[in-house]
């Protein structure tokens, strides 16, 4: 009985009911010891649920320090980043992703200035200052794959910009050579310019159907032959057709003076340019472009039939015959 009084004297009851032996307190003491030279700041206010695990088996637990100054981790002890973290993750991610995208459009643009914008501007060059009459070597079929990868690989943009810029600087040498050239010489200079430049775009316009298709005309919702047409009325024609009129005008009315097909071309290709240029010379465009005077009108049929006897008699004083007229049936009334 004794011998079970000792024994029972050097177990312990906690009052959690965990039995513990005696032999143990003396590892107990020294990490008590050892927990007591480590942990020399205030304990957190959660210290007494360490070891408690809640029913969803979570065991880190934020609180804030007995002095109140800090946020702790009940787990680890360490400050608790919850709310200063993610905003600095996204903060850093922002700034990687700028400026890994910017590496990478620097790097694109760079890509797209050496090995494939020279190509096609030599081409360019090429087409436009070719005569009508001249055939120079150009592969299409390789310009055209040029423009296709540039489009396959989204440098539509830098593409259209860099082509209007380029033909932009052609068509304002252009106008400065223009104005050098004497008023009695500036309609078949003018055409010249006129029919080499519209020679162009019947091959240039082909070339960039590509791009003229998915991006001017899907996401600009404009059309790639009447940009270019559009720069060539304001870079060339806009700044002549006050000085071309009156030299067209005065050419009309003196029969060869300039050749037919010079004329024609000149007032058609005005009128291809800027339709609303036919009011500066209604006559002179309706004699070359069918349906630009307003429909006849019945009340005007006598005005009509004067005017064309006037026309006749100006070309009767003027040393154009009428023709033979032997044959044609004389008006008599039996």
């Amino acid at each position: 009985m004794e011998a079970m009084e000792d024994d029972s004297s050097e177990v312990k009851d906690d009052h959690n009911h965990n039995y513990c032996a005696s032999n143990s307190s003396k590892v107990q003491t020294d990490s008590s010891s050892r927990l007591s030279d480590v942990t020399t700041f205030p304990q957190p206010a959660c210290l007494a649920l360490l070891g408690r695990e809640d029913m969803s088996g979570r065991r880190s637990l934020p609180c804030r320090s007995t002095d109140g100054s800090k946020l702790m981790d009940s787990d680890s002890g360490s400050e608790s980043s919850e709310e200063t973290e993610p905003a600095a993750s996204a903060q850093d991610k922002f700034t990687v992703d700028s400026t890994s995208k910017f590496l990478l459009n620097a790097t694109a643009v760079q890509d797209y200035r050496n090995n494939h914008w020279p190509n096609l501007e030599k081409a360019i060059e090429r087409l436009l200052i070719q005569n009508p009459t001249d055939h120079i070597s150009v592969s299409y079929a390789q310009i055209y794959s040029y423009v296709y990868k540039c489009v396959c690989q989204q440098y539509s943009e830098l593409l259209y910009s860099d082509l209007k810029s380029k033909i932009t600087d052609h068509l304002q040498q252009v106008s400065a050579e223009l104005h050098a050239v004497p008023q009695e010489n500036l309609i078949e200079s003018f055409n010249t310019a006129l029919t080499q430049y519209f020679a162009a775009l019947q091959c240039i316009v082909p070339v960039f159907m590509y791009l003229n298709k998915f991006y001017i005309e899907s996401k600009l919702n404009r059309d790639l032959k009447q940009d270019l047409m559009n720069l060539f009325a304001d870079h060339v024609a806009e700044k002549y057709v006050n000085t071309l009129m009156p030299l067209l005008i005065k050419a009309h009315a003196v029969p060869f003076k300039v050749q037919p097909s010079t004329m024609a071309s000149v007032v058609k290709g005005l009128h291809s340019l800027r339709p609303e240029w036919t009011q500066l010379a209604p006559v002179l465009f309706s004699d070359f472009i069918p349906q630009i005077n307003p429909p006849a009108m019945e009340s005007l049929l006598l005005e009509y039939a004067a005017n064309d006897q006037k026309l006749q008699m100006e070309l009767s004083l003027n040393g154009y015959p009428r023709g033979d007229q032997s044959r044609k049936r004389s008006n008599d009334d039996s």
